[in-house]
């Protein structure tokens, strides 16, 4: 592999600017500007920010857009980011960041930030430890049968926060993977599963990102 290019997953990003680019995994949420609901509103996904430049950045997203398509993303420690998508990926898509000097300046700063202190997310009340998957890519099993696409935002060995296009009621049972839990509560951009059992430490991880066939 080249100095330009840097391999993420399943995907391999290639680099044609001179730009810093780093490899992250911050939390944040988006929608898409042009796409409201009979109210007016529109639908806020929570994603993580994967691959990050002062031109571009790339997230894990459970709803896809279009090419061309503009984006709001609101990012921990980089704030409001609005552009359009540039690039689509399996399971997510690049966007670009149009700023002025200056705003690309500060940008630079929050990034060479982020490089020192990257992936350390602030601890939380929560009496499980929750972790982060390296690939955060899953299926939710509704009882219906319907299989959805999801974004494991974090877990542990009671319970996973999600993004989906679709957001179960509170009480609803359905599958995370290969785990069985019930939806407890809803936050902006998702929502959180209790497992019917605690899980293993070990093994975790692997039950909830696999992939149903």
């Amino acid at each position: 592999m080249s100095l330009d290019q840097a391999d993420f997953g399943d995907v391999v990003f290639v680099e044609r600017r001179r730009d810093v680019r780093i490899f992250v995994s911050i939390p944040g949420r988006y929608s898409f500007s042009d796409r409201r609901n009979s109210l007016g509103e529109r639908r806020v996904f929570a994603c993580r920010a994967v691959n990050l430049s002062s031109s571009t950045i790339a997230l894990a997203a459970p709803v896809m857009g279009k090419l061309g398509e503009r984006v709001i993303a609101h990012i921990d420690h980089l704030g409001k980011l609005e552009g359009p998508i540039v690039r689509l990926l399996e399971g997510g898509f690049v966007m670009n960041i149009p700023a002025s000097e200056e705003e690309r300046d500060r940008l630079v700063a929050k990034i060479a930030w982020l490089e020192d202190y990257k992936n350390h997310d602030l601890l939380d009340r929560r009496t499980d430890a929750r972790t982060i998957p390296a690939k955060p890519y899953s299926k939710i099993i509704l009882a219906d049968g319907n299989v959805e696409a999801c974004i494991v935002l974090d877990l542990s060995v009671s319970g996973v926060a999600l993004s989906a296009g679709t957001v179960p009621d509170i009480g609803t049972v359905l599958a995370v993977g290969n785990v069985v839990g019930r939806v407890v509560r809803h936050f902006v951009g998702g929502f959180a599963v209790q497992f019917v059992e605690r899980q293993n430490p070990n093994t975790v991880e692997v039950m909830v990102i696999r992939e149903s066939t």
